[in-house]
């Protein structure tokens, strides 16, 4: 199942209740930035209540007006040219993926088709308030633009993503390059967002349009549900939508959202080389790059490369020789592997021991896994310690070759510990680092690729930047907490890994749903990088192969969203276009699916957001 990891078979879903919201009620929901006054329970505004299907809107800003992406990339509804981003009917001929890499597209040098030149973001005016019907907390909505323009010059990403869509309006391709940083073009604007003033549909109307679909056998006997309009805030539809449900792969957004909270997008992760105790001895130190490459020929295009920090090392020894690597990789602790995983995810390819150095994601042979994942749709080899096996890497780029070629775990020396020998580094001395592309560019690729390596690695900066340990278990309870600090219910979310292979995961749909809607709202506009790397259906990602069918092709191209899957479950989660041009956020999940219905139950789910799409419901 290819970047999925439906190769899990959970015994079953455990009924197992969570207070609060996820027994029947909701408590805070997606708070409002310029809420000053106390209110009391009830009422409309209490950050306590949920708006309910038909309510009056809220008044959110529209995800499109972030202004320039935070990584260049084309807003959500930016893959066409047709009004609203609408797909044209000719737009999946011949298609080549869309990179979730940044400046390479996802194709190889050995891969043919078009790839595309830069697509950026105009940012559209500022949507107007509807009026409320009752007093409500609003959301100010002007300068949010200009605000991340600001806030994109200071971190240094108002970059272009090429892809597919440039494509189409006639862009020059670019060139893939896995051994250098991509360079970081000016903004391109070329295409406008949804239309802010489109009509809501109505509860009755999305009701009436998704109960035949959510009913459908194939999606089992738990369907839980949740659609609300982003730019309002106002819930649509709901079905079991405050009920925490199995997750699978769509833990991804939670992950995402929390950690570009937590790091913010420009953030990037280092890997260093120190001195060690005795002269020649060199320390590498994980921080918990899993991109991290050998040299030019890694998995990850852009990655920070081994190679170019041991030519670092060298000229920072001077005259001393290598004698022997030592791997530091004790920024993470606990288990390598999730407790709850299936005991087929070691040797299986779709997870990996989670250590603080790695190379290429753990991959045995990164290059054959580049030439075949795609087009074999299966998970590569992983080596069972990742961090050994990049410390030998190191070693043998130092030029150690035989018995000092062999590594041993080990932590770095304090700086200054000791006194140096002469003509050495003093122990502790930083001799190299090198980078990791920017925080959000691993959030695109975790996204786009369902990537559990890079989830797993990302929930533990989580967990770093809140104080907890770097393990499955802080991971997971940093993501609750920035959760709880973002806003919204933490207890309507319960996780064990920040990938989505653990069965005992449970979110709740409309947690979702309000996570897509604050990452579109204005308020945190770091939290927009979540959106560059949602798969577009029919396209790319994990949604490449999907809405293919007469019943779903109206959602190729529309529908933008996480998927996730495991046995017995499946979800979706993310954005979709209306026919009249409206930008709603949906989450589907399913936990009780029949064994053996894969691709009728992706289909099932297909059609709920294609009937979305299709959807003036009013």
């Amino acid at each position: 199942m290819g970047r999925e990891d439906s190769h899990y078979r959970p015994e079953g879903v455990d009924g197992r209740k969570f207070g609060g919201p996820g027994s029947g009620g909701a408590t805070g929901r997606v708070p409002v930035p310029d809420a000053q006054f106390p209110r009391a329970p009830g009422d409309p505004g209490d950050p306590g209540r949920r708006p309910d299907a038909g309510s009056a809107p809220v008044g959110r800003a529209n995800p499109q007006q972030y202004g320039p992406d935070p990584v260049g990339r084309a807003n959500p509804q930016s893959y066409g040219s047709a009004p609203v981003g609408r797909a044209r009917p000719d737009q999946f001929a011949g298609r080549a993926e869309q990179s979730p890499y940044g400046a390479a597209p996802l194709r190889w040098p050995d891969q043919d088709g078009p790839g595309g030149g830069p697509v950026g973001l105009a940012a559209p005016p500022a949507a107007p308030e509807p009026p409320p019907a009752r007093p409500r907390r609003r959301l100010p909505m002007t300068v949010l633009a200009a605000v991340l323009v600001v806030v994109l010059a200071a971190v240094g990403l108002a970059v272009v993503r090429p892809g597919p869509v440039a494509g189409w309006l006639g862009g020059e391709a670019a060139s893939p390059s896995a051994s250098a940083q991509p360079s970081e073009p000016d903004p391109l604007a070329v295409l406008a967002g949804p239309d802010p003033n489109a009509p809501i549909p109505s509860a009755d109307g999305v009701r009436a349009a998704l109960d035949p679909l959510v009913r459908a056998a194939a999606l089992g006997d738990r369907v839980n549900v949740s659609v609300a309009d982003v730019t309002t805030g106002q819930a649509l539809y709901g079905s079991g939508q405050d009920t925490p449900t199995v997750p699978a792969s769509v833990t991804k957004l939670a992950t995402a959202v929390t950690v570009l909270a937590a790091r913010g997008p420009a953030y990037r992760i280092p890997t260093r080389a120190v001195a060690g105790a005795t002269p020649g001895e060199v320390v590498i130190v994980g921080g918990g790059d899993p991109t991290l490459a050998v040299d030019k020929n890694g998995f990850y295009p852009g990655a920070a490369r081994l190679d170019d920090l041991a030519a670092q090392v060298r000229k920072a020894l001077g005259g001393t020789a290598p004698t022997r690597v030592t791997v530091d990789s004790s920024l993470f602790n606990g288990p390598v592997y999730e407790p709850g995983w299936d005991s087929d995810i070691p040797t299986g390819g779709f997870g990996a021991a989670i250590t603080a150095l790695m190379t290429d994601g753990a991959r045995r042979d990164p290059e054959e896994a580049r030439r075949t994942s795609e087009a074999t749709n299966h998970a590569a080899e992983r080596v069972p310690q990742p961090d050994l096996t990049a410390g030998r890497q190191f070693a043998r780029l130092l030029g150690l070759s035989g018995d000092a070629a062999e590594v041993k775990r080990g932590k770095a020396p304090a700086a200054a510990a000791a006194s140096a020998a002469a003509g050495a580094p003093a122990p502790g001395t930083e001799l190299g680092k090198v980078e990791s592309l920017p925080l959000v560019r691993l959030v695109d690729i975790m996204i786009s690729e369902s990537d559990n390596v890079i989830a797993e690695t990302l929930a533990r900066q989580v967990a770093l930047a809140r104080n907890k340990p770097a393990s499955f278990a802080g991971g997971a309870a940093a993501t609750d907490a920035v959760i709880g600090e973002l806003g919204l219910p933490a207890d309507e979310i319960s996780l064990a890994d920040g990938s989505g292979l653990s069965r005992t995961n449970r979110i709740s749909p409309s947690l979702l749903t309000d996570l897509i809607t604050l990452a579109g709202n204005g308020s945190h506009p770091e939290l927009a990088a979540i959106f560059g790397g949602l798969p577009v259906g029919g396209w790319s990602g994990t949604l490449d192969d999907r809405y293919q069918a007469a019943v779903t092709k109206a959602g190729a191209g529309v529908v933008r969203a996480k998927t996730g899957t495991l046995s017995r479950v499946n979800a979706i989660a993310g954005l979709v276009t209306t026919a009249d041009g409206r930008l709603l956020t949906f989450a589907v999940l399913t936990d009780q699916a029949p064994s053996d219905t894969l691709d009728q139950t992706r289909q099932a789910l297909d059609r709920i957001t294609t009937a979305l799409a299709g959807c003036g419901c009013r």
